[in-house]
């Protein structure tokens, strides 16, 4: 049985920084952007929230996901996995938005979805005017517009707060170590940013996929109103569910590792190339690996690089800019099997 998301009203960037995000566990913030100029334009129609959001409108087109009423708005992998379920468009965020109400009128609708698009470039001005205090400035807002879609279970490597503008989504969450009972899809080719759940959430094949029942077991559901929020920490798998017509999202990605939300700096890129290095090794070789991989990662303390001078640590020290651009193009390097 699903459980509920703890919840956090008031929260201010100190409570944030000291109390949540230092739990490593989801929290729902209640009312958390409600003073939001754009959630009282959604508050008051549709309508009204189109016209707002054409008053920031640049006019540069951004990607538009397209399925057709049989996919239930879900976003997916075609029957055999060969390719997706949905068509790519281009459009400027007003003209989606206008999309969206003419489609409103019919029950049998296709789905519509704007995932992730950079409000700085498509509405600047935006951000100005509906601001988030609890984060960095610096951090890119993302703004998410469609209808009733279904994204299925997967994860961000970087901390991410959600914010419900327009409309109702439901979240529901599971920890990392769910991996093994959420059948996961090819990690090199994924509908989303990041490999997803084969399961359909709302319908699943318990004969299919019977280790399911455990992950629905360990799940933190929340259903989230205009103005409210979630914290999402890194690596926690997450499956959303825009439940109105008009749903509108704001989120906020952002990663204290070095290189940010750069995806040359991917964690995922290590584990593909782990598998194709280590996976096929013999057992005793693989049990070797893992304990470098503890030593150097997992278990590292400052009492493993004592031994080494500082100015002689390099990525077992501080890693600046300068030092891990340094190990990327090396990385390159020994990618490309350069001599040089």
């Amino acid at each position: 049985m699903s459980e509920p998301i703890p919840e956090y009203h008031g929260v201010d960037a100190w409570t944030f920084q000291s109390e949540i995000r230092a739990q490593y566990r989801p929290a729902v913030l209640r009312g958390l952007v409600a003073e939001w100029p754009a959630v009282a334009r959604g508050l008051e129609s549709s309508d009204a929230m189109t016209a707002y959001l054409a008053g920031f409108d640049s006019g540069r087109k951004v990607d538009v996901l397209m399925m057709p009423p049989h996919a239930r708005g879900r976003i997916f992998y075609n029957e055999n996995l060969s390719g997706f379920n949905y068509s790519r468009d281009q459009l400027a965020v007003s003209k989606v938005a206008e999309q969206l109400g003419r489609y409103a009128k019919f029950e049998n609708r296709p789905a519509v979805a704007v995932q992730s698009a950079s409000i700085p470039e498509c509405l600047p001005g935006f951000a100005e005017e509906n601001r988030l205090a609890i984060v960095d400035e610096d951090v890119v807002p993302r703004i998410w517009l469609g209808n009733a879609v279904v994204t299925p279970a997967h994860f961000d490597e970087s901390s991410n707060i959600a914010c419900v503008v327009a409309g109702k989504r439901r979240f529901t969450l599971l920890p990392p170590e769910q991996v093994a009972n959420l059948y996961i899809g090819p990690l090199d080719y994924a509908p989303t940013g990041t490999p997803i759940s084969l399961v359909s959430f709302r319908d699943p094949d318990f004969e299919k996929f019977p280790r399911f029942r455990e992950a629905q077991a360990a799940s933190l559901v929340a259903d989230l109103e205009p103005g409210d929020a979630i914290y999402i920490p890194p690596l926690w798998w997450h499956h959303v569910e825009s439940l109105a017509k008009y749903n509108i999202l704001v989120n906020y990605w952002w990663c204290a590792a070095a290189g940010g939300t750069d995806r040359s700096n991917s964690a995922l890129n290590v584990l593909l190339l782990a598998l194709l290095s280590l996976k096929q090794l013999p057992p005793d070789q693989r049990g070797a690996w893992r304990a470098l991989f503890d030593h150097y990662i997992f278990d590292a303390d400052e009492e493993s690089v004592a031994h080494i001078p500082e100015h002689r640590r390099s990525v077992l020290g501080e890693i600046s800019p300068k030092l891990a651009a340094e190990m990327k193009a090396f990385l390159v390097k020994q990618l490309k099997g350069d001599k040089a």
